[in-house]
């Protein structure tokens, strides 16, 4: 397992949209992602792979122990507990908040974190990472894992796919996967069902992939929401969500 500190330097960063919470919206994010690895999807995610390890359970994990000098477990915990409460809105999403035992754990998926027009299907890549906040006096564990892409596929909806549709939705000029938002299912178009597709399953990890584009664009954008977790984790540690988040008022 590797350990990872990438620090991510965007004001843009937090935002009150549903799709990310208050972490980052998608254009902000696949912005940053260019910037960081550049826009070639398959190179970025081969170059990234090198520095990458699967756990013992097949899943892309990162962990990071940030450290809190003088902050003590509980003082930490209610900065965290306060900081996952706003940013994740779900009220389903927060699966684990015990102060006791110094561990808060949330599960949020993440829609459309990347979307991609091949030559004959277009994919809609979602991803629903465990976030776990270990906490102790002067220090905090985040553990961020992802074992799956969840993917939305519209069959004959790339390049050339959509050239030869001639059904009612096509000829009425609708567009039926018009904003990657038509999730789990709907079934009002026969071409749109879900799939998952395990991550070691599917390039880098593996070299030969039918999918090869679409899994380098959303691995690269699994990694950098990574990313943009931690560093929010940081911050929320060191300054507080609001950033005067003390004893002194």
């Amino acid at each position: 397992m590797k350990h990872f500190r990438l620090f991510l330097l965007l004001s843009t960063a937090l935002c009150c949209g549903s799709m990310f919470g208050q972490v980052m919206k998608t254009a902000d994010l696949e912005k940053y992602a260019k910037q960081k690895y550049g826009d070639k999807w398959v190179d970025a995610a081969m170059n990234l792979s090198k520095d990458l390890t699967l756990d013992k359970n097949q899943a892309l994990t990162y962990q990071e122990v940030v450290p809190a000098p003088g902050k003590t477990k509980s003082q930490l915990y209610v900065s965290l507990n306060y900081w996952v409460t706003a940013t994740f809105q779900d009220k389903q999403a927060i699966t684990l908040n015990d102060k006791d035992a110094g561990c808060i754990i949330v599960s949020s998926t993440i829609d459309g974190i990347a979307d991609h027009t091949g030559t004959l299907n277009r994919y809609v890549v979602s991803i629903t990472p465990i976030i776990r906040l270990d906490i102790k006096d002067e220090k905090v564990r985040v553990t961020y894992t992802v074992q799956n892409y969840d993917i939305l596929k519209a069959q004959d909806a790339g390049w050339i796919g959509g050239l030869f549709d001639n059904s009612d939705n096509r000829r009425n000029n609708q567009n039926v996967f018009s904003d990657g938002k038509r999730m789990k299912d709907d079934k009002t178009d026969r071409r749109l069902y879900d799939e998952q597709w395990e991550i070691a399953k599917h390039y880098p990890f593996v070299e030969k992939d039918a999918q090869k584009r679409t899994c380098s664009k959303a691995l690269v954008m699994t990694h950098a929401y990574s990313n943009a977790i931690l560093d929010k984790v940081e911050e929320a540690i060191k300054n507080g969500v609001a950033g005067s988040d003390d004893d002194d008022w």
